[in-house]
């Protein structure tokens, strides 16, 4: 209820609070926080810049107290605080905020890092040069006035915006119920798009997109794609991934810097270094042993130092990730149209900026008409007044008064009113020859002057072109060339692109831990050392599996059950060298009694090559790898007999020999294209005919120059040439690859290696030793071997793996 005029009347306070809640929403998004689209500018900003045009702070004149200028600014045009007045002002002149900055500067006013600017009794200010052409012409009748907040003073509607200055400049403001985000662009390209327009107004949207890469944000940095610039401007919003541009330099000893140049739009300079340091600190990006800010008046430099052994893409790509070294910018154009919000295209702002223009210059004409066709005027009096020299002479010295004199030259000569004034108000010094032929030039011209102003105002192609000529001059003076590159489009930041692509060593527990730990961990030594301690497993278990891959390879898990789980290297954590590792389960999402039984390291699924499975009772299958390139994981991979288990699987090209190896120490050879390829599901065909008792413990592919490496139990091994191995056919009983006895134990596995390869040995007390394969005696297939491993009385060989070296020697 509200007291009305001394009586008290009744309100629904709902109605109230929806009128009222209306009336401040219009407020905010007309007055105060969308921009207009003719002039790109909210009230304040235009009313800063008029009235610094009133206090004549034009470029060529001297600077002025910025409080001076918010206090007319307050005092004239906007009722708000001069703190709201004087940040709207400093905006305008801070370069890294503004493409083409309205207001020049004089002190400090803010900088990159967020420092805010001094006080606005200390700083000055005056209208940049482009400033001054969002105000020309505004004397000339171009816009409209309207009254202040009391009345008392003219202020200009919209400015007359002689270059476009929304799309130049962006812009950006919260409303109630919306947001604008308009990025800023290049001067250039913007005319450019402009004139297109004029000369070919059917030019479409995406025709403008070819005139028009993109955002230009005065900070630089890089665009990555044109898809998010393509949205937002064929749609009103997009969003835009913008990315630091940075360099990485070579230092001493090996080691390298990451160097900023450019940093994206918006994104504050000291607070990104804290972050970087916050994500050291927290080592949630490692490697960086050095940060520092060198920037100076020759432009923005990060140095970012790292260690010798890091790699510095991977890095890069983490601070891409955690940091504002890359972000998105939100573009939504929304801009005031006809006083109303409305969600604009690129194209739109286009034809909206053509239409003020177009309005700007034809009130401009008009007025210059006007102005002509009144001076004209003037001169045809003049030319009549020194036609008739004389006798206006005496008219005017026998007249009583001036009033008589007028009318009496009104009446005799046909004059106007403003015509005989002008005569009366004539200087004698306009009698001599030479002033006379000045009028009469003067008068010739605007003769022609107003013949051309009325054939722009009666053709609207010329209008039009009077548009195009004077947006190219603007062009001519303030183009520059682009600062923001744009590139192609970058996938999103994948795990892998955070992780150093290097070499580590898997290892699982027959318990079922897994674990990954870089290959450098294991210092390499003689045959017959003791080695060093790999795991501490828990009483009872012991390593089963080792292999060596890359962190960004996928490691397949096969279970006992003829299942397969897809993880990547990266995914498995990471254990000391002493560490039991992870669960398997915590890995991958093996079912209740499910366990894996056999490893392999993926790089690519390609369609040529083939996962060769052998089981334990000797069933071999070959399916096509690229059938297991599938998020899904737990697929089928062989359907196994009931009892049967997979022993091995690898990876081969579909023309390859095969070679089997039995736990009782025979081994067969045949070649593979004796086994046809099979879908995933199928159970497979007889590799091997077994021995009661006996079980298939390793399967391989026959390399040339290679050997058959056997390693036994009770840590005893050799080299056997595979031409020693003849081929046979598949499903027959194979032949003896090694001497068993009890001192040797049975064969635990089996691997076709080359000199040059490294191979690993764990015990099942967790014990690993590395050796050189070329260290390992080649002896003949019925031999026993010599030992690999000094063991205990109770501690086996559990499991191998081998390493190849692919880097070349040092001279």
């Amino acid at each position: 209820m509200t007291e009305s005029g001394g009586r008290i009347v009744p309100v629904d306070l709902e109605q109230e609070m929806r009128r009222s809640y209306l009336d401040y929403a219009m407020s905010v998004i007309v007055d105060r926080a969308l921009p207009d689209v003719r002039d790109g500018l909210k009230p304040v900003q235009r009313r800063i810049l008029y009235a610094m045009l009133q206090l004549g702070l034009r470029p060529d004149q001297p600077h002025r107290k910025s409080a001076r200028i918010t206090g007319d600014v307050m005092g004239k045009y906007h009722p708000h605080g001069d703190a709201a007045i004087y940040d709207a002002m400093v905006r305008m002149a801070q370069d890294f905020n503004f493409r083409y900055p309205l207001v020049d500067g004089h002190g400090n006013f803010g900088s990159i890092d967020g420092d805010p600017p001094a006080a606005q009794r200390y700083t000055e200010a005056r209208l940049s040069p482009v400033g001054m052409e969002l105000l020309r012409d505004l004397d000339k009748e171009t816009v409209d006035f309207v009254p202040n907040f009391d009345e008392t003073e003219q202020q200009p509607a919209v400015l007359p915006a002689r270059l476009p200055n929304l799309l130049v400049n962006g812009a950006a403001g919260i409303a109630v119920g919306m947001a604008t985000n308009i990025p800023p662009h290049n001067l250039g390209e913007v005319i450019d798009g402009l004139v297109r327009l004029i000369d070919k107004p059917e030019t479409t949207a995406e025709e403008l997109l070819e005139i028009i890469q993109g955002p230009d944000f005065p900070t630089g940095g890089l665009i990555l794609g044109k898809e998010g610039i393509r949205q937002a401007y064929l749609t009103g919003r997009g969003h835009i991934r913008v990315r630091a541009k940075t360099e990485i330099e070579p230092m001493d000893r090996g080691r390298y810097r990451i160097v900023v140049h450019e940093i994206p739009y918006n994104v504050n300079k000291a607070q990104l270094i804290e972050r970087i340091a916050a994500l050291v600190r927290e080592k949630r990006v490692e490697g960086i042993t050095d940060l520092r800010d060198e920037s100076d008046r020759s432009g923005l430099r990060i140095a970012i130092e790292l260690r010798r052994d890091a790699n510095p893409q991977v890095v890069l790509n983490q601070l891409f990730k955690h940091s504002k070294l890359e972000d998105t910018f939100g573009a939504i154009m929304i801009a005031l149209v006809d006083g109303e919000p409305r969600v604009l295209t690129l194209r739109e702002m286009l034809v909206e900026y053509l239409k003020h223009q177009r309005e700007v210059v034809e009130r401009r004409t008009r007025f210059e008409l006007r102005k002509a066709e009144e001076r004209a005027h003037i001169l045809e009096g003049l030319r009549i007044a020194l036609a008739n020299l004389d006798a206006i002479i005496q008219l005017i010295r026998r007249a009583p008064d001036e009033a008589t004199a007028k009318s009496q030259l009104m009446e005799r000569f046909g004059l106007t009113e403003r015509q005989a004034q002008a005569i009366l108000e004539m200087q004698l010094r306009r009698l001599t020859s030479l002033e006379r032929e000045k009028i009469e030039q003067e008068y010739q011209e605007l003769v022609a002057r107003i013949g051309e102003l009325k054939a722009i105002l009666s053709d609207e192609r010329k209008l039009m072109g009077v548009v195009r000529k004077e947006l190219l001059e603007i062009r001519e003076r303030f183009a520059d060339p682009r600062r923001t590159q744009i590139v192609p489009a970058q996938p999103e930041l994948e795990p892998e692109d955070l992780i150093a692509d290097e070499q580590v060593v898997v290892t699982l527990t027959r318990f079922g831990y897994v674990k990954r730990v870089p290959a450098d961990t294991y210092r390499g030594q003689r045959r017959g050392g003791r080695g060093i301690t790999a795991v501490h497993a828990r009483e009872g278990d012991f390593v089963e599996r080792l292999f060596v891959t890359s962190t960004h390879s996928y490691v397949l898990f096969f279970t006992n059950r003829g299942r397969v789980y897809r993880v990547r290297a990266y995914e498995i954590p990471e254990g000391s060298r002493t560490a039991r590792g992870t669960a398997a389960v915590n890995v991958v999402p093996l079912e209740a009694e499910e366990q894996v039984t056999a490893t392999l390291a993926i790089d690519q699924f390609d369609d040529d090559r083939y996962l060769v499975m052998v089981t334990r009772q000797g069933t071999v299958k070959k399916t096509a790898l690229s059938e297991f390139d599938t998020p899904r994981n737990g697929i089928i991979c062989i359907t196994l007999a009931e009892g049967d288990e997979l022993v091995d699987v690898f990876l081969t090209d579909g023309r390859q020999e095969l070679i089997l190896v039995t736990a009782q120490g025979q081994a067969i050879r045949f070649q593979e294209d004796e086994v046809r390829p099979m879908g995933r599901t199928a159970q497979g065909v007889r590799g091997i005919r077994l021995e009661p008792g006996d079980q298939v413990v390793a399967a391989d592919e026959v390399l040339a120059d290679s050997d058959l490496l056997v390693i036994t139990a009770r840590g005893y091994g050799k080299r056997t040439p595979l031409d020693q191995y003849r081929r046979t056919g598949r499903g027959g009983k194979g032949i003896r690859t090694l001497n068993l006895t009890e001192k040797t134990g049975p064969i635990i596995d089996a691997r076709v290696v080359q000199p040059q390869a490294e191979v690993m040995l764990i015990s099942s007390q967790g014990v690993m030793i590395r050796m050189a394969v070329s260290e390992i005696s080649v002896q003949g297939r019925v031999t026993q071997g010599v030992r690999l491993m000094r063991l205990e009385e109770d501690e086996t060989v559990v499991a191998a793996g081998t390493l190849v070296d692919d880097e070349e020697p040092e001279d």
